[in-house]
């Protein structure tokens, strides 16, 4: 086979991978883009008006305090997931009875949808027959049935979900760190009188170095994008309590009766989408020039 036959079945090859991203990927974003400009409800004409879709979204409360909750939320579930994630790779890198099978069931949550997951847990954080308030009122814990899906609980509720389903994921790749760490390390701090604690904080740490700089990105942007089981569960409300950035541009392109926006606005859509993807892009780049800068001074 000569060499351009070669190159031809390479670019076959590559060919529909490349149409795949050119359909779903680019043009989407370059008719998003276009629409920015236009108002347009996703029927009839468009009408050409400039900027005025995005001197409506900075005086559009309503998204403000979305990108607010999504600051609470995404920092909450951070706060939550990434040490117990550490903490718990560290414990399943012994050798304990049954590792493999507790792996898998950390790990489990983060292969389930997200949809799924969220009817799951609104079963059991229903305020009225819930099963959480049924065992609690059961066992005399509480003396009335707590709202957990209200005002007052709903977003410590969505983080603690959210956590949930993202501890395995992370986890695992702290596992593939720590089983790069040499044992002879270990050894050898301990002959010189390190005990386990001082092995963790000046020994483990340090060299997962690389490995928590991935895994905090990842959950940065992963936590600022993710609305899919606040969704499900409460909709963004009650009130607007739990309405996060994404989940409200999607009701921007696919309105919910029950929600605050009721029809659809492909183009108002298209402008609070290309900002709150501008928003997620300055915090990654942020803390990536950040952990640049960590790694000039080690």
């Amino acid at each position: 086979m000569n060499r351009t036959r070669q190159i031809g079945f390479s670019y076959l090859f590559v060919f529909p991978s490349f149409l795949l991203t050119v359909v779903l990927g680019v043009y989407p974003i370059g008719w998003a883009i276009r629409y920015m400009f236009y108002d347009y409800k996703g029927f009839g004409d468009a009408s050409f008006i400039g900027f005025d879709n995005f001197r409506r979204l900075f005086e559009d409360s309503e998204y403000w305090h979305s990108v607010l909750n999504t600051f609470v939320y995404a920092g909450g579930k951070l706060l939550i997931t990434l040490p117990l994630s550490l903490i718990l790779a560290v414990i399943l890198n012994q050798k304990l009875r049954g590792r493999n099978w507790l792996r898998a069931i950390y790990f489990m949550p983060t292969i389930i949808s997200s949809a799924v997951m969220a009817v799951v847990f609104f079963i059991i954080f229903n305020s009225y027959n819930g099963i959480l308030n049924q065992y609690l009122l059961k066992f005399h814990i509480i003396s009335e049935r707590i709202d957990w899906l209200g005002p007052k609980h709903a977003m410590l509720t969505t983080i603690l979900i959210a956590a949930w389903g993202a501890v395995g994921n992370y986890m695992l790749l702290f596992l593939a760190g720590l089983q790069n760490i040499p044992n002879d390390v270990y050894e050898s701090s301990s002959l010189d009188g390190a005990n386990k604690w001082q092995q963790f904080w000046y020994l483990t740490i340090p060299m997962l170095g690389p490995v928590l700089q991935i895994v905090i990105m990842l959950a940065i942007i992963n936590s600022l994008k993710g609305y899919e089981s606040i969704m499900v569960l409460t909709e963004g409300g009650p009130v607007g309590k739990t309405e996060v950035m994404y989940l409200y541009v999607y009701k921007l392109f696919f309105p919910t009766p029950s929600g605050s926006v009721t029809d659809q606005q492909f183009g108002y859509g298209s402008a609070v989408g290309f900002v709150t993807a501008v928003i997620v892009g300055i915090i990654t780049l942020a803390y990536h020039a950040m952990s640049r800068r960590l790694n000039k001074l080690q």
